[in-house]
């Protein structure tokens, strides 16, 4: 994914996806790596995931990502039950971003999920949401939740100057040096 870095002011930026969609970003850090400067992101908007509830193999009830592919065809339906809220869902680069002011997280109306992952203790990796709504959508019942953790995205300008999103393949290959950086910058 690339960025036609268009900055909002020195302490942000506008990633741009190979669809056209962008999403502005707050630059949290920024630093040298490997002679390549590299940005860490936080996006300006709350990010959106949406799920969907289904069965599995033994009946019961579990939340699946809904495939981006998939989006399309409930985002209207999205995007009007968060109006409800006066929030308004956005189809931005990288992930759904949702505009406005979020209720604030509730025990009840939080969620933890258990990631296919592992951690470096070898115990399952948990994320937590908080859940904003639900809506039907073909008598298929889809979760809007916000991530209670930052979504914090790492990039790196190319050669022309334009933003790159470090892609899962190399963040594992520059992962040492970038946390070593991060602590540097930290203390």
């Amino acid at each position: 994914m690339a960025d036609n870095s268009q900055p909002l002011d020195e302490s942000a930026v506008v990633l741009t996806d190979d669809s056209g969609r962008f999403l502005p970003c707050q630059v949290e850090q920024s630093f040298e790596l490997n002679n390549r400067e590299y940005l860490l992101l936080l996006p300006l908007d709350a990010p959106i995931e949406i799920f969907v509830w289904q069965q599995d193999d033994n009946d019961e009830d579990i939340l699946m990502d809904v495939e981006d592919e998939d989006i399309d065809q409930i985002f209207l339906t999205a995007k009007a039950v968060l109006a409800e809220q006066n929030l308004t869902l956005q189809r931005t680069a990288i992930t759904l971003t949702a505009s406005g002011e979020l209720p604030e997280p509730e025990e009840d109306n939080c969620l933890t999920l258990e990631l296919d992952d592992l951690d470096d203790a070898g115990n399952p990796m948990t994320e937590e949401f908080q859940i904003l709504a639900t809506c039907f959508y073909e008598d298929e019942e889809y979760t809007l939740c916000t991530p209670l953790d930052p979504l914090l995205i790492f990039a790196y300008r190319n050669s022309s100057g334009a933003l790159e999103v470090v892609t899962p393949e190399e963040f594992q290959t520059i992962r040492g040096g970038l946390e070593e950086k991060l602590f540097d910058l930290l203390e």
